[in-house]
């Protein structure tokens, strides 16, 4: 355990409202890194499963046909903002890519207000439950931050106020809007596939009951999802806790940030250009 709360130390010694991009960064690349990369991957799943939402990228193709990809360009983008900052040239590069790539498509500020929440919450609450430690107070409103920040600078208005405000306004929104649809059904069908080559080999035959129970039951619902039997359910939790209880008296600071070697993908072995990230070129105007 030595050294294990250095980093939690550190971060409750700045200032989250001028130090929340340093916070972000430390909970991704230090203290959190898979539950972090996991969280952000439940949100985007989450925010493509709204109707209006899923509409949308069912209709580009760019989930169900050319999945891998899509999946990978959003992580890129995603990462480079908050490895960069929307300040720096490669953060800025990222942030000028999003607001093309949506630029063309009718969707409601309160679309991109849910997406904006699901980023906000989905991986803290994972956190709060599955976490190696809960996060304190500073990461929960450097979260709330970098991404009110983002919201800015893409447009979106009436962001909420605060973490607990944005998390009331998204579980509201989230109760009347996250209703069973095809289009979500099609694309978690899509998006499934590549969850299950994460799935280590020896739990192979439980991959899809191991997918559904990593699901909360109104996201099953939505996307027409089997609720998995309840041995599987209660095993994956107790392989959770057991896991955090591990990382918690075991587990070490991590000495290596996250990316330190730059971000790799499957779809860009060798490389990748920002401004060509995301759906064909003949679809987005630049």
């Amino acid at each position: 355990m030595r050294g294990r709360y250095a980093n939690l130390t550190r971060t409750r010694s700045l200032d989250p409202e001028r130090d929340y991009l340093d916070i972000y960064q430390t909970m991704l690349r230090y203290e959190f890194p898979w539950d972090m990369k996991l969280g952000l991957n439940l949100a985007f799943n989450r925010s493509f499963s709204v109707p209006a939402i899923a509409a949308v990228h069912t209709a580009t193709g760019e989930l169900t046909e050319r999945t891998q990809k899509r999946i990978d360009d959003t992580g890129l983008l995603m990462y480079e903002m908050v490895l960069n900052g929307f300040e720096q040239p490669r953060g800025r590069d990222a942030l000028r890519r999003v607001n093309q790539i949506h630029r063309p498509f009718d969707i409601s500020n309160d679309d991109f207000r849910y997406v904006l929440g699901c980023l906000v919450v989905i991986p803290t609450r994972w956190l709060r439950q599955y976490g190696w430690r809960p996060p304190c107070c500073h990461e929960r409103q450097a979260t709330y931050l970098f991404y009110r920040e983002l919201g800015r600078r893409m447009g979106i208005t009436d962001i909420p106020e605060s973490y607990d405000e944005f998390a009331t306004w998204f579980d509201a929104h989230d109760a009347a809007h996250l209703q069973p649809n095809d289009d979500a059904a099609a694309i978690e069908r899509a998006t499934r596939m590549l969850m299950l080559t994460r799935i280590p080999p020896m739990l192979a035959p439980l991959g899809n009951a191991l997918v559904s129970a990593i699901y909360d039951a109104p996201l099953r619902r939505a996307t027409g999802v089997a609720e998995p039997g309840w041995p599987v359910r209660a095993g994956l939790h107790a392989a959770l806790r057991t896991r955090a209880r591990w990382q918690r008296w075991f587990g070490a600071p991590r000495t290596t940030a996250l990316f330190a070697d730059g971000i790799t993908t499957k779809s860009y072995p060798d490389g990748y250009d920002i401004s060509r990230l995301g759906p064909r070129h003949d679809r987005v105007p630049e």
